[in-house]
């Protein structure tokens, strides 16, 4: 007997599974059976499964019967004259949704050219097997599966025209590309999608040299003119708002800008940006600490007497400020009212972001890096014809990754620049390798891809030939300007006295068992023991119960907390961190004694 489960769930046992299956698929070709039902015979265990549960991915493939697809010309000639329509195809059989689970016991063909009597279906279009995003990665089929899938993951990060009525909207960290392009290497999905619409990416001219030593392992040479005639260049949009809170008793908050007596007040200078109405104005530079938003609350709490008390009634201050490391332009201002009826400010700042050394960039491939070094124009090399590079990718990033698709995109983009068209690179169905080289061979240019260059320094030819395309390439949303940190004095924690944590918080950077094992190996001991004092105290300690001691201020007097003022008491030095430790064990009733030895 077969046990049968369903969504994982025994339900009981059938004679025969393979005839249980069969009988299963033909209902649901009929159309009793719900399309997105799916089924598996497993024969390792003599059990089937059956899934009707949501979350499941499934694909569309074409039924094949006898070796022969059931997707006729017929079919085919219905469809185009809209006698026919996709959900047709589902409810006569001819189009079968399935999923991972019931794939196992298929046998799918990629061309029609491929059908045997085994075959069970067939591919609609091999890019069915790819999601959204990711049949926009060209000649995919050239490379990694992992790599294929980065591409695509690249893709979401980019930055480009996410919507094009961003002037009319205020949305959290937003990124813009300030001057969008459309990939002169295609696939169907770029006009499917409407590609035009929402660009992410620039069509930029690329070498594959080692140059320098600035682009190592994964970073790129950007070549600096380029950036200046502004390649790469966007902008940064982040909201501020600010609220009038209404609060029981009558009392609200107050957009102003705050006066002298109101506790809390900054200082004159961090008002100077806002306006009569405590609102920044338009277009107005503002950075770090500068206040955007003046405003004014009643107090937190109030006692008895201060509720019915007018003058007690002191307001507080509670403006709305820029954050550490933070800068930009006023780009847009709004008043309305939220849906309680309360007076709303909100404030969207732009940010200019040129690129420069450290930001993150990539290609469809899956080949990602960071800005290793920006070059003047006249210092980068150029071919024969006076071509220089917009960027310099290292060579050595290729055999690892096996990304040959980088490299086929630049010579059918090299191609579509040359012959002024647009190069189809769907996966599986893309333009021949074969024929664009003879295409670039008959524009004058080596079919290989590669070019005589000159040294920018010095002049001189370079021995290799140098291999030279065009690429579209995206700017990653993972910016210096965004992850920049560093601190020398500030602020600490209440409770262990060190920094505090996190970039909003002007907090330090950690130094981890790895970090300090390097600040060891360079021989700086001292710098380790500087970073390692960020928290040091001096207590006093009773020699004879080993505990530490307290200082009596009326008396003017240290005592031991088990001996009074009999014992000595010793100062010592440590981090806060262990005093705070000795406090913890001796809330859990442990008595951690400290031994002092004198030193000789």
């Amino acid at each position: 007997m077969t046990d049968v489960f369903f969504d994982n769930k025994f339900i009981g046992t059938v004679d025969d599974g393979n005839k249980f299956v069969d009988s299963l698929r033909i209902s649901r070709q009929e159309g009793k059976i719900n399309s997105y039902f799916n089924l598996m015979f497993e024969e390792e265990s003599d059990s089937v499964f059956l899934y009707a549960s949501e979350g499941r991915v499934q694909r569309p493939l074409i039924v094949v019967k006898d070796g022969k697809s059931i997707l006729t010309d017929d079919v085919l000639e219905k469809l185009k004259s809209n006698q026919l329509s996709w959900s047709d195809l589902i409810k006569k059989g001819i189009i079968e949704y399935l999923d991972a689970s019931e794939e196992e016991n298929c046998f799918i063909a990629f061309e029609a050219g491929d059908l045997t009597s085994n075959h069970t279906h067939l591919e609609v279009s091999p890019l069915s097997m790819f999601a959204f995003v990711g049949s926009l990665v060209p000649h995919g089929n050239l490379t990694p599966a992992m790599r294929t899938y980065l591409g695509a993951k690249n893709q979401k990060q980019a930055i480009g025209l996410y919507a094009m009525n961003y002037l009319m909207r205020i949305d959290t960290d937003v990124n813009l590309l300030e001057q969008p392009q459309i990939p002169i290497l295609k696939t169907i999905m770029h006009d499917i999608s409407d590609y035009s619409r929402h660009p992410a990416g620039q069509n930029v001219i690329m070498a594959i040299m080692s140059y320098e030593g600035y682009n190592m392992d994964d970073a790129i040479i950007m070549n600096k003119s380029s950036v200046e005639r502004g390649l790469g260049r966007s902008y940064f949009f982040k909201p501020e708002s600010a609220e009038e809170i209404r609060y029981a008793g009558g009392l609200k908050d107050n957009i102003c800008i705050p006066d002298l007596e109101i506790k809390g007040y900054r200082s004159e200078h961090d008002y100077r940006l806002l306006e009569d109405d405590g609102i920044i104005a338009l277009d107005q530079q503002c950075g770090e600490d500068d206040v955007v938003i003046g405003r004014t609350s009643p107090p937190r709490f109030l006692n008895s007497s201060e509720e019915y008390s007018l003058t007690q009634n002191v307001q507080r201050e509670s403006s709305i400020v820029m954050k550490h490391e933070e800068k930009g332009k006023v780009d847009m201002v709004l008043l309305t009212q939220n849906e309680d009826g309360n007076n709303l400010v909100q404030i969207r700042l732009r940010d200019q972001r040129i690129p420069e050394v450290g930001d993150k960039y990539a290609s469809r491939s899956g080949q990602k890096g960071v800005i290793g070094a920006l070059y003047e124009q006249a210092d980068l090399p150029f071919t024969a014809s006076g071509l220089i590079p917009d960027i310099i990718f290292s060579p050595h990033s290729i055999p690892t990754r096996e990304t040959f698709s980088h490299l086929t995109e630049l010579i059918a983009q090299k191609v579509g620049v040359l012959s002024g068209r647009y190069v189809d690179g769907t996966m599986f169905n893309s333009e021949e390798e074969f024929d664009l080289r003879n295409q670039l061979s008959e524009l004058g240019f080596r079919e290989d891809g590669t070019e005589v260059m000159y040294n920018g320094f010095t002049g001189e030819k370079m021995d290799a030939r140098i291999f030279v395309g065009s690429i579209f390439y995206l700017k990653i949303k993972h910016m210096v300007a965004n992850k920049i940190q560093a601190r020398a004095t500030g602020r600490v924690t209440l409770l262990t006295r060190q920094p505090t944590e996190g970039r909003s918080k002007e907090g330090g950077l950690r130094i981890g068992e790895m970090e300090k094992d390097c600040i060891v190996a360079h021989g700086t001991s001292l710098l380790l023991k500087e970073r390692f004092d960020v928290d040091k105290t001096t207590v006093p300690v009773c020699e004879r119960s080993g505990l530490i001691a307290f200082y009596d201020r009326f008396k003017k007097r240290t005592i031991s907390p088990l001996y009074g003022t009999n014992s000595k008491i010793n100062y010592v030095d440590m981090a806060y961190a262990f005093k705070l430790f000795l406090d913890e064990l001796m809330s859990y009733g442990i008595y951690p004694k400290i031994a002092l030895v004198t030193k000789y």
